[in-house]
């Protein structure tokens, strides 16, 4: 798995900046005003800060870029970068901060003088997760990032501050590397072996194999599956860090590859379907963050793994499969398989575990992508109040989701000629109708959200705090939804 970079603290000490080594940065307010670290920093270069700062390319630079000073006279270091940042940042200011110095950073040794910046841990959080990089199938040999020094005014405090961040960072790499492994690596049996790696953790993990599913009843999961020599499965992981309430469930899509099955997709762009297992992505991190920092929460997650592909035993468009609920699908589109497996996982999480609420995610339409582009999931939900603590919870992290509507008009759409329902609803409206699918899926009485990744899981360019790839998107959210709704219940 790849590890979050190791930072040290230290306090300020303006007498050891001429020594240190690699790359050196120093935040300046725009107005001008130098903090201790620019003041000791331009004394040594000879003005060198206070004549960067006189140029328009200063001038024209937004908050969080930075400025280099290559082999500055007077100091050890090859490089100092001065980063413009406002007197008083905003959380998702200093996390532009944070990310801007990891990008320009390099991989020697990094030290960071920021005495008296406010929510240096947000910036140091941004710095950490920008600094990811996926490098476990490169063979040419890569220079190790060097080590990363943080000086403050109180170091005890912002590591105190930044303690709980550790485990999410840990939780959001792991969903990172789960989402950028090709499907040759990531096969549904080595995804679920790395899931029963939580246990080292104290997460309970169970394995249902295809006869114990096949014995549930889940044969719409099963009939997503049965075209691929990869086994279908669903793992079951548990964290009991709560009282004797019922847990909270999550629940995965984790399609491992997705050809589209008889339904084929075209060739143009289905290397990226290695990422259809971003819900299962996201559970798995989540429970990976709750284990590491010991939440005092309940929390049932739940994936289903399995491949669609095409083959002489795949299910064909026109097959109709009882699901376990009980209910018949006609699928008429073989490529979209998220919802049968979701629908068989989703109704097994409320059968053993009767949550006192259950979220699921998925990459799960093309048309939330139309609506919502890669910046914004999109929302589903059957209960105001958990879909309000959702959205506050991902405000609060900075990753964007929006509501999308529902209402039973879209149920038409749905309506099947030979079995009670269809898997899909047409080309307009596709991500409502597939969420009203799912919600045929959800007893009465379960407050309930569906969760389109499809936009955010992975993404073509860089965000602020991931390179371009897997963004873990999600599992800063759901972890603050669980620390503020569950936690200490």
């Amino acid at each position: 798995m790849t590890d979050p970079v190791a930072i040290t603290y230290a306090p300020f000490d303006a007498a050891i900046l001429a020594g240190v080594e690699g790359r050196l940065v120093v935040p300046v307010e725009a107005e001008g005003r130098l903090n201790a670290a620019a003041r000791k920093v331009d004394q040594l270069t000879r003005k060198g800060v206070t004549r960067l700062m006189a140029t328009k390319g200063w001038e024209k630079a937004k908050v969080g870029e930075v400025a280099w000073i290559g082999f500055p006279a007077g100091l050890a270091c090859e490089a100092v970068g001065v980063v413009k940042v406002p007197r008083k940042p905003s959380v998702a200011e200093a996390r532009e901060i944070g990310a801007a110095i990891a990008k320009a950073g390099g991989t020697g040794p990094l030290t960071v003088a920021a005495p008296g910046f406010p929510l240096a841990e947000e910036l140091v959080m941004a710095l950490t997760l920008r600094a990811y990089e996926f490098t476990d199938h490169k063979t040419a040999p890569r220079e190790p990032r060097g080590p990363l020094s943080l000086m403050v005014d109180d170091p005890d405090a912002v590591r105190q501050r930044l303690q709980p961040f550790d485990a999410v960072a840990s939780g959001v790499f792991f969903t990172r590397d789960l989402v950028n492994e090709p499907a040759n690596v990531l096969t549904t049996t080595e995804f679920a072996r790395r899931l029963e790696g939580l246990r080292d953790l104290g997460v309970e993990v169970e394995v249902l194999e295809e006869d114990e599913l096949e014995r549930l009843g889940m044969r719409l999961l099963l009939a997503v599956g049965q075209g691929s020599d990869s086994p279908s499965k669903v793992v079951v992981m548990r964290w009991n860090g709560g009282g004797e309430e019922n847990p909270f469930a999550l629940v995965g899509k984790g399609v491992v590859f997705d050809t589209g099955g008889i339904s084929m997709k075209p060739a143009a762009g289905m290397e990226d379907m290695t990422m259809d297992m971003g819900g299962a992505g996201v559970v798995a991190g989540v429970m990976r963050t709750l284990a590491l920092r010991k939440a005092r929460a309940n929390v049932v997650g739940l994936v289903g793994l399995v491949e669609n592909m095409p083959s002489g035993n795949a299910t064909r468009p026109g097959d109709v499969v009882r699901s376990m609920k009980g209910d018949t699908v006609e699928i008429i589109n073989t490529d979209a398989e998220g919802r049968l497996v979701l629908a068989d996982v989703l109704w097994y999480a409320q059968e053993r575990f009767q949550p006192t609420g259950i979220i699921n995610l998925a990459t799960l339409t093309g048309a939330i992508i139309v609506a919502l582009g890669h910046e914004i999931a999109g929302v589903f939900s059957n209960d105001d109040a958990l879909a309000e603590a959702l959205a506050a919870a991902a405000r609060a992290e900075g990753e964007g989701a929006w509501r999308m509507p529902m209402g039973e008009a879209y149920d038409a759409k749905l309506k099947s000629r030979v079995a009670d329902m269809m898997n899909v609803g047409g080309r307009d409206g596709g991500s409502i109708t597939a969420a009203q699918f799912l919600r045929r899926f959800i007893k009465d009485g379960t407050p309930w959200c569906h969760i389109d990744i499809a936009g955010v899981a992975s993404v073509k360019s860089d965000t602020t705090l991931a390179p371009k790839g897997a963004t873990g998107w999600g599992v800063m959210a759901l972890n603050r939804l669980i620390a503020d709704r569950y936690e200490g219940k």
